[in-house]
């Protein structure tokens, strides 16, 4: 009796895949879902093909390349912000020669679409089982001897089941019906589409549609191959560089930030910033915000880049700067694990208290100063409040725009204030308090190389730079500011003791 029970519970095994495998298959291969890439609302479509195909619209020829897994993707990119498509076409090819975060962001997306689809096909096949065990012998007996066809009932269910497989073959429902006015199957290789200039190898399998592609067009994708050349080759050599600089190391019983600041996009620099730390033995990331220029949803690959650098890092700490407003930075940081500007005193660096405030303000690409229903001096009073209500002195204040901490350092409640926002070093800078104690203020250069709000491009368009700070026992004891010029060569700056009574 045992054995015979194995027997059907494997049966029932073996016919729960039978209708669950194909289910599941189904429903994947035929899926969609929506996300942001290259920084357009995107619909992500697994197919079976080996390919990552990207439909980039009517004006730019669309682009594929092979995959190593089973499955291929197929992404229409949708609306984005951009001011010109030459921009666009910039952008394509700065993100494309940093693609590691949008690469996993899309697996992400497609692993997410296999797991729901096998959910579905597993409670799918299992239906049929259910309702088998359901009916019972007896009961399926009797319908089987209602299937002969000279039985009426037989006769009715023979025409129904005909009929429901004659309209699903008519209709094809796994068929796309979408109207196409092109066919896009017939691709180039990229080095024979533009033989005028010796292609990346890292871009040489990469093809191209060709059809009904103009002569501006072309121009267009020349135009980012150089720009993908030259920022792949830029910010590669920049991160190489870092073995050969001379950083001062942590002594036994301290701990290393990497500050960052006003990055507006440019995950060139992401790499580089990370290779900075990792010479340093920096363990923690101090954020001061403006990751991005307008703080909208086409911008998640700038944090995607940023977190795919600092994943692996327990604290991560973020403030929202000005160009950061709105609701999408601080959502989406905090989804990927960042402590954002939490407005409570937190553990920070080393053990040590850490502070750290949002900026409220909005700007856009030029006014950098407009204060809704909230004044810098009334910000500054309220965040004195919180670090000086502290039982514990809060030895790390982390804001956007310096103006922000002068109370809070004013009434000598902070060890130092570290910030961003004018994209020029400053400090740091002694502030003894009402109570004698002393403080610093410091403001970190803009980690992008922007320039105003804008950092996208092959090369930078100002120095950019990062700063290491020292913690021993929680407290902030040195800095070391690291400048990588628009050359290529960077400047390392003094370790900068400082010194509390």
């Amino acid at each position: 009796m045992t054995r015979r029970r194995a027997l059907v519970a494997c049966a029932y095994a073996v016919a729960w895949l039978a209708f669950a495998v194909p289910i599941a298959l189904v429903l994947f291969f035929t899926s969609s879902a929506t996300t942001t890439v290259a920084s357009h609302d995107s619909v992500v479509r697994p197919t079976t093909d080996h390919y990552a195909t990207l439909h980039t619209g009517p004006f730019l020829p669309d682009v594929r390349a092979p995959v190593s897994g089973p499955v291929g993707v197929d992404i229409t990119l949708g609306k984005t912000e951009t001011t010109s498509a030459e921009g666009l076409v910039e952008r394509y090819a700065f993100i494309a020669s940093q693609p590691d975060a949008q690469v996993e962001r899309v697996e992400r997306l497609v692993r997410r679409m296999a797991y729901d689809a096998a959910l579905r096909g597993a409670v799918l096949g299992a239906v049929p089982i259910l309702v088998w065990v359901a009916v019972g012998k007896r009961r399926r007996r009797e319908l089987v001897g209602r299937l002969d066809p000279r039985h009426p009932t037989g006769v009715l269910l023979g025409v129904g089941l005909a009929l429901v497989l004659a309209a699903v073959l008519v209709s094809q429902p796994w068929e796309s019906r979408d109207p196409m006015l092109a066919d896009t199957t017939d691709w180039q290789s990229l080095p024979d589409y533009v033989p005028e200039v010796t292609v990346p190898r890292e871009a040489q399998q990469v093809q191209v549609s060709v059809n009904s592609t103009t002569y501006e067009t072309k121009r267009l994708v020349l135009s980012a191959i150089d720009t993908f050349r030259r920022s792949k080759q830029f910010y590669a050599a920049a991160a190489l560089a870092t073995e050969n600089l001379d950083l001062r190391q942590p002594a036994e019983g301290e701990t290393v930030a990497l500050m960052v600041s006003d990055r507006h996009d440019n995950i060139g620099m992401d790499p580089v910033a990370r290779a900075i730390a990792d010479k340093a033995g920096a363990t923690a990331i101090l954020n001061a915000g403006d990751d991005t220029s307008t703080g909208q949803a086409w911008e998640a690959f700038s944090l995607d880049s940023l977190d795919k650098a600092f994943r692996d890092y327990d604290q991560r700490f973020s403030v929202l700067g000005n160009h950061d407003h709105g609701s999408f930075v601080e959502a989406y940081l905090e989804d990927l694990g960042w402590t954002v500007g939490t407005g409570e005193v937190v553990e920070g660096p080393g053990g040590g208290r850490l502070l750290a405030f949002n900026d409220p303000r909005s700007s856009g690409l030029g006014n950098w100063r407009d204060e809704p229903g909230l004044s810098i001096d009334e910000l500054a009073s309220k965040i004195a409040d919180v670090a000086c209500e502290s039982d514990v002195r809060v030895n790390t204040l982390l804001v956007h725009d310096s103006d922000m901490a002068t109370e809070a350092l004013r009434r000598g409640c902070v060890d130092i204030a570290l910030s961003g926002h004018v994209h020029v070093q400053v400090g740091p800078n002694p502030v003894r308090g009402l109570d004698a104690r002393r403080g610093y203020t410091y403001t970190n250069g803009t980690t992008g190389g922007a320039a105003y709000a804008l950092a996208v491009g092959s090369k930078l368009r100002r120095p950019a730079e990062v700063t290491l700070v020292t913690y021993r026992d929680g407290r902030p004891v040195g800095l070391q500011p690291v400048t990588l010029q628009t050359n290529g060569v960077f400047e390392v700056g003094d370790w900068l003791p400082l010194h509390f009574d």
